[in-house]
């Protein structure tokens, strides 16, 4: 059985549609990966000897932070691990077990690529401490322990794509840990420590992690199999029902319908529900660089890029996925008498409102100065003037269908990127930090947020000619973009 399910999983990859596409993309993320890989191996090897110099225990520092790697980890999976899945429903119509086929959706994740990169790290670390002279049971014992907690992140991490409530609690707790730690109040790594140094020191200890993958293996389990059904989420859930006409957007006309749609999508679907949550987290971003918390981060050149981020977190978000927002039924829209031109400005004016509204809550970086708040400023400018069209225009290459129910990917999707959105995000980014170096360097900071602020003025002075543009460019991807939001495979 387990050999026919990866015929069929061989057969649906050589079969997919976007198989012979985005063959530039293919090739950068088998080169990112190698750049992973080899970084882990150095820093597996490495790590020891770096500690040593240091004039600090290395195993013992290594197992103090070691909760913050299994943290990261899980932070990293959850934003880009995919789950993998099968096509169940043909499977259920024959004589197929249905403990075989969650096991081997299951299974599957063990293998996955976010599980083998630990080992580049994991390995090389231990085969040091053999050669330093730590008992080899006991670093076994270790070793087995670490990848038995990375396999238990691995099941953590598809219930917490399932159920909400579990994601929400464990932000939470990694916020309220991480907090206390900072401010001195509550310091977890004492605790973790003894446990990681345990897992070395007294063997028996590693059972812990092996019934934690256990059990959280058999409650994802559970919840699969009682699933997998082929009515399975068709049954409606009866809520109480709530009506929201928005009325007051009717005065826009066009345009105000429009907004009610997106208005609505994002307050509706677990997709958007999470591009909101990650624009008030980028709020909080340029804390990095204004602060002075971080050396490399105090050039001067970086108070462009927090500002571009710090009022963009939903522009870049939510932008980047235009029109794929709407392709559960951007078909039928294709069909009724509706211009482009209405479509992208009710985009943009959303956009536009996200933008002020976050540079009026940013306002609490007056804290750190007035050329902290100017940057910020300087940086909305430019989004409203330069990257607001960017995105829409990086938008029409993106042929990615958006699953509103599920929140994977809120930092996007591997098939949004091709060379022309790449291309494109260019601007967004390079553009900003090229001018204000300029002027910086030149006659001072204060020249270089004029020359970036100018950029944004000049965006808005041609904005119906970049418009038009824009509007010719997803006219001409329409059957492309229909095309691609057929595709299941």
């Amino acid at each position: 059985m387990l050999k026919h399910f990866i015929t069929l999983e061989w057969k649906s990859f050589l079969r997919s549609a976007s198989f012979t596409s985005n063959l530039v993309l293919k090739i950068f993320m088998i080169l990112a990966g190698l750049y992973f890989i080899a970084l882990f191996l150095i820093l597996g090897a490495a790590l020891y000897y770096i500690l040593e110099e240091s004039q600090m225990k290395p195993f013992p520092v290594v197992n103090t932070f070691i909760i913050y790697y299994l943290f990261g980890d899980l932070m990293m999976r959850f934003f880009l691990q995919k789950t993998p899945v099968m096509n169940i429903k043909p499977l259920l119509f024959i004589n197929i077990r249905k403990n075989s086929i969650v096991n081997y959706t299951l299974g599957k994740t063990a293998i996955s690529f976010f599980n083998v990169l630990h080992l580049f790290f994991l390995v090389p670390f231990s085969v040091v401490l053999f050669i330093e002279g730590f008992d080899p049971l006991g670093v076994s014992c270790w070793f087995l322990g670490m990848i038995l907690l990375i396999l238990a992140n691995n099941y953590l991490n598809i219930l917490i794509n399932k159920k909400d409530l579990l994601l929400y609690i464990i932000i939470g707790l990694i916020v309220v840990i991480a907090g206390s730690q900072y401010y001195n109040l509550f310091d977890i790594t004492q605790y973790t420590r003894s446990f990681f140094m345990g897992l070395y020191e007294m063997k028996w200890l590693v059972i812990v992690p092996v019934i934690l993958c256990g059990i959280l293996y058999e409650i994802t389990f559970r919840y699969f199999k009682k699933n997998l059904y082929l009515d399975a989420g068709l049954e409606l859930k009866h809520e109480i029902a709530r009506t929201e006409n928005l009325t007051w957007l009717n005065q826009f006309g066009t345009l105000g319908t429009f907004l009610k749609n997106d208005i609505k999508l994002l307050k509706r679907n677990k997709r958007s529900k999470m591009t909101i949550i990650m624009s008030v987290v980028f709020l909080f971003y340029g804390l990095l660089f204004f602060s002075n918390g971080i050396e490399s981060y105090s050039a001067p050149h970086w108070k462009i890029f927090a500002g571009i981020f710090v009022t963009g977190g939903f522009l870049l978000n939510f932008g980047q996925f235009v029109p794929s927002w709407d392709s559960a039924y951007y078909p039928l829209m294709m069909s009724q008498n509706i211009k482009y031109r209405d479509y992208l400005n009710s985009k943009w004016w959303l956009m536009v409102i996200a933008t002020v509204i976050s540079t009026v809550l940013a306002s609490f970086y007056l804290y750190f100065g007035w050329e902290v708040y100017a940057a910020i400023l300087v940086g909305a400018i430019y989004n409203l003037g330069v990257n607001a069209h960017v995105v829409l225009w990086a938008g029409a290459y993106v042929k990615t269908p958006i699953d509103l129910s599920t929140s994977k990917n809120a930092f996007g999707d591997k098939q949004a990127f091709n060379v022309k959105s790449l291309l494109l995000a260019l601007p967004k980014i390079a553009l900003p930090l090229l001018l204000y170096a300029i002027g910086h360097y030149t006659l001072g900071s204060t020249f270089g947020f004029i020359l970036v602020a100018s950029a944004g003025v000049i965006g808005f002075a041609f904005r119906n000619k970049v418009f038009a543009i824009i509007e010719r460019v997803y006219k001409t991807e329409k059957y492309k973009t229909l095309a691609a939001y057929k595709q299941k495979n």
